[in-house]
This record gives structure tokens, sequence and C-alpha cells, in this order.
């Protein structure tokens, strides 16, 4: 059995959705759960200037963006606050730690340890935002509908034809 074109990008569409938007959801609710004075404490220590207001700042573009994602609406404007979050946590946490997310330390009787991630996952995450912009949603998503509607709306009435939409 073969897919089209259309059906492959559609399927790519929606994997990179589920994957980017779980993802940022996961991250932005771990945050919240621990409350957001915690992770203003982390950011304060990076040197993050007005941590309270950038913890809450972060949890909410995580969370919302996240699910803006993963519905597949307006992820273009999504994806620029959601891309900022990825380049500050580059430059702030993992850039020093270099490329590879999987740093292997030892391995004990209690199992794997591993290292401090570097910012392979950031561009990861980059990477499929700015796949999911220029490539679109896909057909199940919110874009798609609005995309859908505003075609039915604008197309010119044909004589004979009371609505314009049937």
């Amino acid at each position: 059995m073969t897919f089209s074109w259309n059906a492959r990008r559609a399927a790519a569409a929606l994997a990179l959705r589920a994957i980017v938007g779980f993802g940022f959801m996961a991250h932005g609710f771990a945050k919240l759960f621990r409350g957001g004075s915690v992770f203003a404490g982390i950011l304060h220590a990076l040197g993050v200037p007005a941590p309270d207001v950038m913890a809450w700042a972060t949890i909410l573009v995580e969370i919302c963006g996240g699910l803006s994602v993963l519905l597949g609406a307006f992820v273009w404007v999504a994806s620029v606050p959601m891309t900022a979050v990825l380049i500050v946590a580059m430059l702030t946490v993992h850039l020093p730690y270099g490329f590879s997310a999987i740093k292997l330390v030892a391995v004990t009787n209690a199992g794997a340890q591993f290292g401090p991630p570097g910012y392979e996952v950031d561009l990861l995450y980059i990477a499929c935002l700015a796949a999911l912009v220029v490539g679109g949603t896909g057909p199940f998503s919110v874009d798609r509908l609005i995309a859908r509607r505003r075609a039915l709306t604008s197309e010119p009435i044909r004589s004979g034809q009371t609505s314009r939409v049937s």
C-alpha cells in the first residue's frame, strides 16, 4: 500500500504537532506543579531579570503554546514565543554542556548516570516548529478549519445561487 504525498505530509504534520505540543505542555505543567516560585528561583540563580515574571511567562508559553501546536491552532503565532523560550534555555542553561542531549557519565549497579543535557533538543524543537510554520499544520488542525471556512465564505456567488455555503 502506498500513500500519496499529501497523506504522508499530513501524517508528518500530525506527528510533529503531537510530540512538540505534548513536550511543551509536559514541561510547562512540570514547572507549574512544582510551583512558579521554584522555577523563579532557578531563573534568579541563572541571572534572568524579573525572574517571577519570566517564570510565569515561560509556564504560560509552554502550556498555551503546546496546546496551540497540539490543536494546530495559530501555530505561526505561537511558535514565536515558543522559539524565544527555547533560545533562552539554550543560551542560559544548555550551551555550556555542548551539543549532545545525552551524556553518559557512568554505569553503576543502580543504572546509568547521565550528565547535564546539551542544546540538541532545543534545536530539534526549533526545527519542528519551523517545519510546521513552513509546511503547514496538516488537515486535522484548527488552522486548516479556519482556512476552509474562509475559502467557503470568499467564493463568489454564481448566478442562480442564493447562498455561498451549501
